[in-house]
């Protein structure tokens, strides 16, 4: 509806110029928006109120003269002039029957649409370090960007969903030289572990595995792994003593068995999250290695780049990008003075490989703390040759769990956090889903568990679902009463449906198609959410206020299709945001 609207004014705006208007206005900027209130109508435009200064003209004016060259058309029964300008539209009644029509025949298609065509995205989300057991703050990234790839796919655009699997550099190395150590313990050999070693219990039974495949043939005496290690915290520096640790295991083990280890547990820590992931209903079409950016060359290719661009200049042995240039608050090392290269020339050269790979769009799913990052890798695209809005990154807001009112406290190297797969035991799979998407991602998130598990009203999702259910429950009560339902009959009679509650579920059916199109473009998962509640408040209250089963058949029927189409929508929505829609509850 909204589309078709706005398609009629923009050609009565069209039609103005330049009799009345001295040129043509950007059809872009010619919207109609639902009105709050429905004495109002049911759309409403400033358009006049915009154009007026430009015309010269008073905007009641110019919106009399758009009102009267509006198409002729069996959308609008009234266009009236309201304030200092703005015009309201009353639709037919006839077009939200004819909405109803397309729910039933459409079915799961319904609310998807074209905006996107054409356009090929690379999501990348979660990514986490392949160090330990997916968290609830993953939890909220993958939630958000499987949602996103959903409702991007419902908008038309063609998405690849990638994970980057971050298993190159110091952190992989202090995961592999944690594992080591207890792998020692195992053996027989005494230690003390390291302050910024991964002390949590996940790490054990990967180092008891490790013994189990390879016995005891990576035994060295613990004394030589720390031998003239820098003290640890806190009498000393807790990174010069890991890094020393890192060094002396590497030199003992020789860098193919050192790398072995490395490749040992990233590969059972990564075997996790996939399978956490997979029980959270998250895919990827790609796992992508950050070993392989530079296997495969990626990484020197678009340095050469950079180099031949100017781009990068030499400064105390180090080769340094001149972020400067675009946006970033300093300049950052590509190459390390010892010639290893930084997270930061992966990271261009990663997304330097998505354009090359054909996406148009890279939009990237991050955590709050990497900010930062935005500037000086959107810079790094640019000094390659690549548009500065080819990427995009949408940060997600960290997220505290509440229990009878208390925040619980987490902190994953140490080992006092709450995985996501204890979320999801706790409270299922749906709550999980859906209490991550309330809020919008740039917003911390409060996640009350006691609520999440709670099967009442104030729980959305559980409204949500019971909304669905209750349609099952209805027909069921049909059948019961041997009867059935006539859906031709229902949709021919849907005019009948003319009660204030029926108009206000049917004006919010009508808002489903655009509700998904403004939510794939604003990144917004959140405005399903609401859309979803409120679909079902309208449900609701049309279920407590009438009955549905009457005697007379065509109105019987009329009412039936309308909730009906009320269930498949929610269907819809909850298909996309990753939620179940039961048919009991």
């Amino acid at each position: 509806m909204k589309t078709e609207l706005e398609h009629l004014l923009r050609q009565a705006v069209a039609s103005l110029a330049p009799a009345v208007l001295t040129s043509q206005p950007d059809p872009a900027s010619i919207v109609v928006e639902r009105t709050r209130d429905p004495v109002h109508g049911d759309f409403a435009t400033n358009v006049a109120l915009r154009l007026a200064k430009g015309a010269g003209r008073k905007p009641r004016e110019l919106a009399e003269a758009i009102v009267a060259a509006l198409p002729a058309n069996e959308l609008i029964t009234s266009a009236e002039i309201a304030g200092a300008g703005f015009i309201n539209f009353r639709l037919a009644r006839t077009t939200f029957a004819a909405t109803l029509r397309r729910i039933h025949t459409e079915g799961e298609r319904f609310g998807r649409g074209t905006v996107g065509a054409g356009t090929k995205v690379l999501l990348e989300f979660v990514s986490a370090n392949p160090t330990g057991p997916m968290h609830v703050g993953h939890g909220r990234q993958a939630a958000y960007g499987a949602t996103l790839g959903n409702m991007l796919e419902a908008a038309g655009f063609d998405v690849q969903r990638e994970f980057y699997i971050n298993d190159a550099g110091r952190q992989i190395e202090i995961l592999a030289v944690s594992v080591y150590l207890r792998y020692l313990e195992a053996c027989g050999e005494s230690l003390t572990f390291p302050s910024n070693g991964y002390r949590a219990e996940y790490i054990q039974p990967v180092a008891a595995a490790l013994r189990a495949k390879l016995g005891d043939s990576l035994r060295q005496p613990s004394a030589a792994v720390f031998a003239a290690a820098p003290p640890d915290a806190p009498v000393g520096d807790k990174d010069k003593h890991i890094d020393a640790l890192i060094g002396n295991a590497r030199r003992l083990l020789g860098n193919e068995r050192f790398d072995e280890v490395i490749t040992f547990a990233r590969d059972r820590l990564l075997a996790e999250i996939r399978d956490d992931l997979d029980g959270f209903g998250v895919t990827f079409d790609r796992w992508y290695s950050e070993r392989e950016l530079e296997t495969s060359g990626a990484i020197e290719r678009a340095l050469t780049k950079l180099r031949a661009a100017n781009r990068v200049y030499r400064k105390d042995g180090a080769e340094w990008f001149r972020a400067t240039e675009f946006g970033d608050d300093e300049d950052r090392v590509v190459v390390r003075e010892n010639g290893l290269k930084t997270y930061f020339a992966s990271d261009i050269a990663y997304h330097y490989d998505k354009r090359q790979r054909g996406f148009t769009k890279l939009i990237d799913v991050l955590g709050a703390d990497h900010h930062g990052y935005v500037a000086r890798v959107r810079g790094g695209l640019v000094a390659l040759g690549e548009p500065a809005d080819c990427l995009e990154v949408c940060l997600i807001q960290l997220v505290s769990l509440f229990r009878n009112g208390e925040k619980l406290s987490m902190g994953k190297r140490e080992g006092n956090f709450v995985t996501l797969r204890q979320l999801r035991d706790e409270v299922g799979n749906d709550a999980c889903r859906f209490f991550y998407l309330m809020r919008s991602n740039d917003q911390h998130l409060d996640f009350d568990l006691e609520l999440a598990k709670s099967r009442s009203n104030e729980n959305p999702v559980y409204y949500i679902q019971y909304a669905h259910a209750r349609v099952a429950s209805v027909l069921k009560q049909l059948e019961s009463r041997s009867l059935h339902f006539d859906r031709e009959q229902g949709l021919a009679q849907a005019e009948r449906l003319n009660g204030p509650h029926e108009e206000a579920v049917l004006t919010a059916l009508s808002r489903y198609p655009e509700v998904v199109e403004h939510a794939a473009l604003a990144r917004a998962p959140h405005a399903l959410v609401h859309y979803l509640r409120e679909l079902a408040n309208a449900f609701h209250t049309y279920y407590n206020a009438e009955q549905f089963i009457v005697e007379n058949a065509e109105l019987r029927n009329a009412r039936l299709a309308l909730v009906l189409g009320v269930q498949q929508v929610i269907r819809n929505g909850l298909t996309i945001l990753g939620v179940s829609a039961p048919l009991t509850m």
